[in-house]
């Protein structure tokens, strides 16, 4: 099909499938040609109802408009909605805009990586969580050995990176016993995978002070933390840069971020080292694509952030072979017995590593007939123990 011909979008409609810890939202963007259509993914935890309806409602903005247009396309959905989206909206965009890559490589015969401005890199580092897709296990694991044995059960997957979320439900201020427990799980954690496999700690946002994020990164710091992510709630950029001047390791932000004008007070402020756009929720690739080029300016990398489904990780895919200031991505791969069953992928993961693929679009194919075997279920609360002894609810 030449770039000439023209091609227009006929519909839009989602696919949830539930993956047991956690609901993927599969966007599939139709057009008139026999044949041509896209997929992306518009994933968010809690919300998938929401999600799912706001596609819906965007749709009629679209209908009839040449999917190869994707910057006009994204600005018509961000300007005619009137209010602005927020999360939901944002996620709702990313997996329209991620489906519409898709058509355009397949439309061209080409990768998106391609398309994205082509290669800079011949392989693309990964880590995971903790419990391989069982979220209780990233989210719940707060013993020392279970710790490191979940933490020897990734390594014996390959996997010479991984991330794990110990810091306690924390207030203002933290006690002694809960300082010298993050400081005892990474040394249990670190002793048990040794020098050459680099561990990220989540904070979660769980400090509710700079004094107190800055007292367990002190606590971690002696076993070199690839990064510490997330050490306060995102929002407060000033509370970020002087955590990130008085920290002894690199600090890291972003998956709670939506779009360029969220992250360009960090960039301004040169208030962390990595960032972590979630390709899935901040607008899509091209906006992943202008945040990385101003992350670039301000002498910072990017590891964005990706716990979704599948088609999440092949956009991430697509986009870290193609962006020079690239660190690591995070991977869910695997995450259900029955992943191959529904989806087909073009990561191809060896040890930490995903090859650069050769695919035409985005390299996806659902199996429509498998997924409506899993069907949409409420998701898991972790968030229930985020509460202190005195009753206070805390961020999780």
């Amino acid at each position: 099909m030449s770039l000439e011909s023209a091609i227009r979008i006929t519909g839009i409609k989602t696919l949830v499938v539930n993956a047991e810890m956690r609901n993927w939202i599969f966007v599939k963007v139709e057009t008139d040609q026999d044949g041509l259509y896209g997929w992306g993914e518009a994933s968010l935890n809690w919300k998938t109802r929401a999600v799912t309806g706001a596609v819906e409602d965007l749709e009629p903005l679209v209908l009839g408009k040449d999917p190869r247009d994707i910057e006009q396309i994204v600005r018509t959905l961000h300007k005619h909605s009137y209010y602005r989206l927020g999360i939901i909206g944002a996620t709702a965009i990313s997996g329209i805009e991620h489906a519409l890559w898709d058509i355009f490589g397949k439309s061209v015969g080409l990768p998106v990586w391609r398309l994205l401005g082509g290669k800079v890199r011949n392989e693309v580092r990964l880590y995971t969580h903790l419990g391989l897709g069982d979220m209780r296990s990233v989210y719940e694991t707060f013993d020392s050995g279970s710790l490191r044995d979940k933490a020897l059960a990734v390594v014996e997957q390959g996997y010479d990176a991984l991330k794990v979320v110990f810091i306690p439900y924390s207030h203002f201020a933290i006690d002694i016993p809960s300082q010298r427990h993050v400081a005892r799980l990474m040394e249990v954690l670190r002793d048990a995978v040794g020098e050459k496999v680099e561990i990220m700690i989540d904070f979660h946002g769980r400090p509710a002070s700079i004094s107190a994020a800055l007292q367990y990164i002190e606590a971690l710091a002696p076993y070199h933390p690839f990064f510490c992510e997330e050490p306060v709630q995102p929002g407060d950029t000033e509370a970020l840069r002087l955590i990130t001047e008085r920290a002894s390791c690199p600090i890291a932000t972003g998956e709670r971020l939506i779009g360029y004008k969220e992250f360009e007070p960090v960039f301004q402020s040169k208030a962390v080292n990595i960032i972590q756009p979630d390709l899935n929720h901040t607008g899509g690739l091209l906006e992943g694509k202008r945040i990385a080029a101003a992350a670039e300016h301000a002498f910072m990398g990017v590891a964005p952030h990706n716990p979704n489904g599948p088609i999440a990780g092949a956009a991430a895919l697509h986009f870290a072979v193609s962006t020079p200031n690239f660190v690591i991505q995070e991977e869910m791969s695997g995450a259900v017995p029955w992943y191959d069953d529904v989806v087909s992928v073009p990561m191809k993961r060896t040890g930490s590593i995903w090859e650069v693929p050769d695919v035409i679009g985005l390299g996806v194919e659902i199996n429509e007939t498998e997924a409506a075997k899993h069907p949409f279920k409420p998701e898991v609360f972790h968030s229930q123990g985020a509460v202190l002894a005195d009753g206070t609810i805390v961020d999780w």
